[in-house]
């Protein structure tokens, strides 16, 4: 996206990635590790993994926005000023469910995307989204990306093409995979001039995955990691940017 008009250079943001440890089917337990992320990150914008908060299961219960479980969370986001970006299935206008993104602050919860590239499997479950997604936090524009999103062209030209200064996604991968964090990040920040945050589930999370490569990280626009967290369940990145 050559030529992408910069943020004037007031406009910082601190963006935290984080791995936290995900039972499935806990939905308060998963809430409670996501708001001690959220807590610890001191960050504008907390990136979690793929369906971070009912782990990657295809019969997992969607989460509604008004799930009083998600209060502690909110609470979470008050105290610090945060925005978090957590992963759930959700509930789609066809009937459905879709793999999403909920958009959680001090004051409520939103749907802010649902996944567009499912895998095989996925499929047979899940609803894709209709289209890209941003939201703008302290001023900058920030794309959403589910996994094999940030692999398939039509997405990322897409979400592009809403004028966005920083992309970021949850993913979920095997430990064999991890070097496909870095591969990815880097042709997003380069094709598209744009700093990268991807959030990796740790530890095991079902839906065939026993153990998963963590690797969250923050990747410049030249494609340069900043920040790469390892495998631990628990772990919390913060970069300025």
């Amino acid at each position: 996206m050559g030529g992408r008009q910069r943020p004037s250079a007031g406009l910082n943001i601190r963006v935290a990635v984080a791995q936290p440890t995900t039972v499935l089917g806990d939905l308060s337990g998963n809430v409670a590790a996501h708001a001690a992320a959220v807590d610890s990150a001191a960050a504008d914008l907390v990136v979690f993994p793929e369906m971070s908060l009912s782990g990657y299961a295809m019969d997992a219960q969607a989460v509604d926005p008004e799930d009083p479980r998600l209060l502690p969370l909110m609470a979470a986001c008050r105290r610090t000023g945060a925005i978090a970006l957590a992963g759930a299935p959700v509930h789609t206008g066809g009937g459905g469910r879709g793999i999403g993104v909920l958009a959680v602050s001090g004051v409520g919860v939103t749907v802010a995307y649902i996944k567009m590239s499912l895998a095989e499997e996925e499929a047979r479950h899940f609803e894709p989204g209709r289209g890209p997604a941003s939201l703008e936090v302290r001023g900058l524009r920030v794309g959403i990306g589910v996994c094999k999103d940030t692999r398939i062209d039509h997405h990322l030209d897409r979400t592009a093409a809403l004028g966005i200064d920083l992309y970021v996604a949850g993913l979920v991968h095997a430990p064999d995979e991890l070097a496909e964090f870095d591969v990815r990040a880097r042709r997003i920040a380069t094709a598209y001039d744009l700093p990268v945050a991807f959030a990796g589930f740790a530890g095991p999370t079902g839906g065939g995955f026993a153990r998963t490569c963590g690797g969250s990280g923050v990747w410049d626009c030249a494609g340069t990691v900043v920040r790469q967290l390892g495998s631990e369940p628990g772990a919390v990145a913060s970069v300025e940017l």
